[in-house]
């Protein structure tokens, strides 16, 4: 760490789907730019791990292990973020999961009520500990939830996940006019293909779906998981002070074409 102030010194932001992917990176990013960032994810030893790290690199960093789609977890992941840091100014909530290749009527039930668990209850969750937390801490403050391009179009992946996408972005439209008086903006990013550990399971599913998620980019090839959390790393910070209830592309060009 140097001394010359990042994107989001004094901001504490909790993070999630931080084990891995988008999550790992933004973890990284956040702590490089000046962010106290308290880590969750199921899997604690990676967290620990990634927490070691930024640690060793001068940052600061808290771990809460849980689920996002379990109420208790997030309460408890927000309150280990006042506990240890003061306060709670900055979220990206980023956990997902998704499947691919299998038709609607043929998707079992389980599959649907996990997609809506994580991704749709996670974000849910998140906002109604987090926002209070916000609220509390008297300062600006600022929500970044991770959407896909799922959220605005089918683009084959499974039919939970797309109905999931869009509904994150609901959320995040209506929380960002529920909370904007009380200086909490509130955004999604509208992710393109992205090559993280979710992305390759997936393929390994369904590997004819590829070609098609490099081929509708613009730019022909996934994201890096760190190109999506600079963008999420910019919305938290004041430089968006006059973004919000945006759902912002990360997508290589795919919902332009």
């Amino acid at each position: 760490m140097t001394d010359v102030q990042g994107l989001l010194t004094d901001r504490v932001v909790m993070i999630t789907g931080a084990s891995s992917g988008i999550g790992a990176a933004a973890a990284r990013l956040f702590a490089a730019e000046g962010a106290a960032v308290v880590l969750m994810a199921r899997r604690e030893e990676r967290l620990r791990e990634l927490a070691g790290e930024i640690e060793a690199r001068g940052g600061r960093a808290a771990v809460a292990a849980g689920n996002v789609g379990v109420e208790k977890d997030v309460e408890r992941a927000v309150a280990a973020a006042v506990e240890r840091f003061g306060r709670l100014d900055g979220a990206f909530n980023n956990a997902g999961w998704a499947e691919a290749g299998t038709l609607l009527h043929e998707t079992d039930n389980e599959v649907f009520d996990r997609v809506m668990e994580v991704n749709v209850r996670g974000v849910w969750n998140c906002l109604r500990h987090q926002l209070p937390a916000m609220l509390a801490c008297g300062r600006e403050a600022a929500v970044v939830n991770t959407s896909s391009v799922a959220g605005c179009r089918a683009t084959g992946a499974g039919s939970p996940y797309v109905a999931a996408k869009h509904a994150v972005l609901g959320l995040t439209r209506a929380a960002a006019v529920e909370y904007g008086e009380w200086g909490v903006r509130v955004n999604a990013l509208v992710v393109g293909s992205t090559r993280t550990e979710l992305m390759d399971e997936v393929l390994v599913g369904a590997p004819g779906l590829e070609a098609g998620f490099v081929g509708r980019s613009v730019q022909k090839r996934m994201a890096d998981p760190v190109e999506v959390a600079q963008a999420a790393a910019w919305l938290c910070s004041d430089r968006a002070s006059f973004v919000t209830g945006a759902a912002v592309p990360v997508d290589g060009g795919w919902t332009a074409a």
